[in-house]
């Protein structure tokens, strides 16, 4: 069984797909266009390469093997007479190839939001293919190369490198043309300036004469404050613009008298430009990065306080079912004690009638008065202000002799009812925890109003004593005690000397999901206000 496959041979499918042709065509002429265009220090080649590894899936990089090979057959099958058979096959066959194994070495990389694994596969890519080409030459060729090695490498390097990194960003920003629009929304003005200037410069620098090398070096790096700016600005895609546009426009303005030609004058200039691009390229990754990591944390946070908001109004609505079936347990008692006083009196007992009909009034009366510290049903209709003044939590700050009529300013049904209810809430604890941790009179003081466009309110609890502190089990007590409520609503608690000082404010979100909860039980019930009157 194992030597079947020796006695009837290797089936092998292969599926040309027109698509896969028409792309190494593309390809083809895309390296031969670009080699016009090139000096030695400037090989568009090397980036037209790199980029079309990184634009298409590996699926697709047999059709770019077979255009590199159409590529260099036509540019160097005539040189073989020159150079040699064994050159002419050789360096044409392993340079792609090399570029695809550094670029699928990096692949786990290029998920993550870091973009500076690019810098990595161009140097790479620029040190792997000039090593190949000048080995080759030099055991390959009949005559080796004149020049010395060290600058052939310096040249070739640095001529790949830039290469690769005008056309490389531009391939990988489209791959990823629909991430992070929030941020780029308004990327197109800013770029299109940027490039203009950059674009003006470079066209008057390449005006100046010949012998003002100094001149147009400096109006050269010039060029590089645009790319800062855009980079500064919008992080990996204004780097992603800034430096192939750069190079670009350095590398056409550079005289080039024939293909693979070589700029002495130049050269330094576009050594700064490579070192230059590539902290760019790895600043905006950067930029970009811990952008996304801050939006992050700031998408985490809004859920994290939405998730707070959804609970606090989920639990009261829980408490308002609550109260709403203790309400109608009191309406049967209620119902019930009647009956037995018209019976009492039917019966010829009208002093134990009205004896139980007082008692019933009284019990009644802080029955409801309970019911309403559950939840305070007047808030939804009449405000917060009402639900302070008539409801249970008047009563009992009036039974502890310490709490100061409430000074109460602005309009609170300008607020949402899940606001109004956390601020009932915060507020009523507040007032506990001074009762229970501190002596002396209370004193309450709650603002409602807008500021900066967005309502909110201010509540105040203070000792009517100015010269005491609360004590330090107090602050704490009502910082664990407060802080979710007000947190929850955007807001702060503070302890400062003799008072609780606490803020909350309104938002889009939050006013939509309180109306929205409350209204949405309106036809379970509705809660009024005041007693009900027992029959007699």
């Amino acid at each position: 069984m194992r030597l079947n496959w020796w006695n009837e041979g290797l089936q092998l499918k292969l599926r040309i797909r027109p698509a896969g042709l028409v792309l190494a065509l593309l390809y083809a002429v895309a390296c031969w266009a670009s080699r016009q265009l090139s000096l030695d220090q400037f090989y568009l080649p090397a980036g037209v390469r790199v980029a079309a590894v990184l634009l298409f899936p590996p699926r697709w990089w047999p059709y770019l093997l077979l255009g590199e090979y159409a590529y260099f057959a036509q540019m160097r099958v005539p040189m073989i007479e020159k150079y040699g058979l064994a050159w002419i096959v050789l360096g044409s066959a392993l340079l792609m190839p090399a570029v695809m194994l550094i670029v699928h070495l990096h692949r786990k990389m290029m998920v993550t939001t870091k973009n500076a694994w690019l810098i990595s596969v161009a140097a790479a890519s620029a040190l792997v293919v000039t090593a190949l080409n000048l080995m080759l030459a030099h055991l390959l060729w009949p005559t080796p190369p004149e020049m010395p090695v060290i600058a052939s490498i310096a040249r070739l390097v640095v001529g790949d490198f830039i290469g690769i990194l005008t056309l490389a960003p531009l391939a990988l920003l489209w791959t990823r043309r629909t991430s992070n629009a929030r941020w780029t929304s308004g990327f197109a003005p800013p770029a299109l300036a940027a490039l203009t200037m950059m674009a003006m410069i470079g066209l008057y620098a390449a005006q100046l004469p010949l012998d003002e090398v100094n001149a147009k070096t400096s109006m050269q790096l010039l060029m590089a404050l645009p790319v800062v700016v855009l980079t500064c600005l919008y992080g990996w895609r204004g780097a992603a613009i800034g430096v192939p546009s750069l190079n670009l426009i350095i590398g056409l303005t550079t005289p080039s008298p024939y293909t693979g030609a070589f700029d002495p004058a130049a050269f330094a200039t576009q050594q700064i430009m490579a070192v230059t691009g590539a902290a760019l390229l790895v600043l905006g990754s950067r930029i970009t990065h811990y952008y996304h990591r801050s939006r992050l944390g700031e998408v985490g946070e809004r859920d994290a306080l939405k998730h707070a908001r959804n609970s606090l109004v989920a639990s009261e609505l829980d408490l308002r079912e609550r109260a709403r079936h203790l309400r109608k347990l009191g309406d049967g008692i209620d119902t019930s004690l009647s009956e037995v006083v018209n019976w009492l009196n039917a019966q010829g007992h009208p002093t134990i009638a009205n004896s139980l009909l007082h008692m019933a009034s009284v019990h009644s009366r802080q029955f409801r008065e309970q019911t309403s510290m559950v939840y305070p049903a007047a808030l939804e209709h009449l405000g917060l202000y009402v639900a302070l003044q008539a409801g249970g939590v008047r009563e009992s700050w009036d039974l502890s002799h310490r709490v100061i009529r409430p000074r109460l300013l602005g309009d609170p049904c300008q607020l949402s009812v899940g606001l109004q209810l956390a601020a009932y809430r915060a507020l009523t604890d507040a007032v506990s925890l001074l009762i229970n941790s501190e002596s002396g009179q209370i004193r309450i003081r709650v603002r409602c109003g807008q500021t900066g466009g967005r309502r909110g309110i201010l509540m105040t609890v203070a000792l009517l004593d100015s010269y005491r502190n609360l004590s330090p089990s107090t602050v704490t007590a009502t910082v664990e005690r407060l802080a979710g409520r007000t947190i929850a609503y955007g807001g702060t608690v503070q302890c400062h000397r003799n008072r609780i000082r606490m803020a909350m404010v309104e938002t889009d979100d939050s006013a939509a999901l309180g109306m929205a909860s409350f209204n949405a039980m309106d036809h379970v019930t509705a809660f009024g206000q005041g007693n009900s009157q027992t029959q007699t």
